[in-house]
C-alpha cells in the first residue's frame, strides 16, 4: 500500500519564476501567477503548507485587456463610514498603482487565511523589464 507523502514548511523547496507580461491577457496570467504563489503545479503539493514559489512579473504596464475593460471596469473602497465608497477606473489603476493592480486581483484567487497572505508575499511586480533579483535566478546555474 503507497501512502501519500505530506511536505513540511521546513522541507519545501522554493523557485523563482519570471513571467514576461508583455503582451499577454491579464486574467490569464493572474490564474497562472495564482497556482504558482499557492504552489499546486508541484507533484508535492499540501493544501495547509505554503509550498509555492517566488513570482517575479516583468513589462506589468504592457499587458492586454479584452473587450472594453480599460474603460468600464472600476474598483471600489470603502472605509465603513457613510458616504467613503472611493472607484478608481482600471486604466488609472494601471498607470498609477500597477503593482496595487496586480496584488488586488491575484489575492482573491489565494486563499482567505493567513496562508494566503503569506503566499501573496512572494509576488514581485515590476513595471519595467528591470528587476533586482537577478540574483535568485543565476543561483542555479
Amino acid at each position: 500500500m503507497k501512502l501519500t507523502s505530506v511536505v513540511k514548511p521546513h522541507e519545501v523547496e522554493r523557485d523563482w519564476i519570471l513571467i514576461d507580461a508583455e503582451g499577454q491577457t491579464f486574467g490569464r496570467i493572474l490564474t497562472q501567477v495564482a497556482t504558482y504563489l499557492r504552489g499546486k503545479h508541484k507533484p508535492s503539493f499540501t493544501p495547509n503548507v505554503d509550498c509555492g514559489d517566488y513570482v517575479v512579473i516583468i513589462n506589468a504596464e504592457k499587458v492586454k485587456f479584452s473587450g472594453n475593460k480599460l474603460q468600464a471596469k472600476e474598483y471600489f473602497t470603502h472605509s465603513g463610514y457613510f458616504g467613503s465608497t472611493k472607484s478608481k477606473k482600471l486604466s488609472d489603476m494601471l498607470e498609477n498603482s500597477t503593482e496595487k493592480l496586480y496584488r488586488l486581483s491575484v489575492r482573491g484567487m489565494l486563499p482567505k487565511t493567513y496562508l494566503g497572505r503569506d503566499m501573496l508575499k512572494k509576488l514581485k511586480v515590476y513595471v519595467g523589464d528591470q528587476h533586482p533579483h537577478t540574483a535568485q535566478f543565476n543561483k542555479g546555474n
